[in-house]
């Protein structure tokens, strides 16, 4: 195991982010920012030996901080919080006072924000054994920051191990009741950018999903069969596209409760043999692929664009603050939030 630690750019304010590289024995290497505790870049090799960069991200920091990326913004790579995923209207009450968030996705507010964790400098500290490297984010979220109630102190927690486990695990802690629904943004591209991501292969253990209308929960729970939402069995994410044309942004629901960590699928694409299997202990999955993505220039070259990545966004379902029959996402004074996603890394 081999972590780095190298200067990444200034923000706008001054302020230095860093840029963090873990690799271990087996040829995969993750790259992680300290600013919105972005992850930039994973390494892994195709079933040739090939390695190549297979998330959607980008080499500086000036590009995610530049109005081309921030015009049409898919949150590349990021940390999401305080609330990953769609509020309905803005609006919220906790303990019987009405809380109004920004509008910032349709008639919604979308994760945290304006300014959400994602665009935040956390605070690092690398930690290191023979088994597993990683990073240690911490940050503060001052009470009322995007008017969310509480001080609340997050901590997300990345680690590559030798088994080719990027483990995300997820604290928080609140000096008041407010709510959070934390999540990981990275855009899956297992052909390393050559080509978009409809010929790749998605399995989920999910039966059901959240009914939505123009993105928010109705608050019932439907089944996917018989559906182009089916991904029971293996099946290209173009399979049913003239229903979707648009393609997938839908929240997933899997059939057990919160706490433990269970295996909830893999994405793969055989060309490459590459293939990312998902475990979590969260009780949904918002699976986007990347319509709206950007197309940008860099470095003189297109690149990007419409279904350039897919999300497989581990998270409690959208809304859940006025949905009273969903997995709660309200943190009380003395509670301690804890959730684990894995991503795991596979070349057949």
């Amino acid at each position: 195991m081999k972590l780095t630690t190298d200067f990444f750019g200034k923000l706008n304010d001054g302020r230095e982010a860093m840029l963090f590289t873990i690799t271990n024995d087996n040829n995969i290497s993750i790259k992680i920012t300290n600013y919105g505790a972005i992850v930039t870049s994973i390494e892994m090799p195709d079933k040739n030996g090939n390695i190549e960069n297979i998330v959607c991200g980008f080499d500086k920091l000036e590009t995610y901080i530049s109005d081309d990326y921030l015009g049409s913004y898919p949150y590349f790579g990021a940390i999401i919080g305080r609330f990953g995923n769609r509020i309905a209207k803005g609006s919220m009450v906790i303990d019987g006072k009405t809380y109004q968030m920004a509008i910032n996705n349709g008639p919604n507010h979308l994760h945290g924000g304006k300014v959400g964790f994602d665009k935040r400098l956390f605070d690092a500290e690398i930690f290191q054994n023979e088994h597993q490297a990683g990073i240690k984010f911490t940050y503060l979220s001052p009470d009322l920051e995007e008017n969310y109630p509480g001080n609340l102190k997050v901590t997300c927690k990345y680690s590559l191990n030798n088994l080719n486990e990027l483990n995300i695990e997820y604290f928080a802690e609140t000096d008041k009741t407010t709510v959070v629904n934390l999540t990981n943004h990275t855009y899956f591209n297992l052909t390393g950018g050559k080509e978009n991501i409809m010929n790749h292969e998605l399995e989920l253990t999910a039966t059901k999903m959240t009914e939505m209308v123009e993105q928010i929960p109705t608050g019932k729970i439907i089944p996917v069969a018989g559906t182009p939402f089916d991904f029971t069995t293996s099946k290209k994410l173009n399979h049913r596209i003239s229903e979707v044309p648009m393609g997938y942004d839908d929240n997933f629901v899997f059939d057990f409760e919160t706490g433990g960590l269970k295996y909830i699928g893999f994405l793969k694409e055989s060309n490459s043999g590459r293939k990312v299997e998902v475990l979590t202990t969260q009780p949904g999955m918002q699976v986007y692929t990347g319509y709206w993505n950007p197309e940008l220039i860099i470095g003189g070259e297109k690149k990007f664009g419409r279904f350039s990545g897919i999300a497989l966004e581990t998270q409690h379902y959208p809304d859940s603050v006025n949905q009273p029959d969903f997995p709660t996402t309200i943190l009380k004074p003395g509670e301690k939030y804890n959730e684990t996603t894995i991503y795991r890394f596979i070349t057949e």
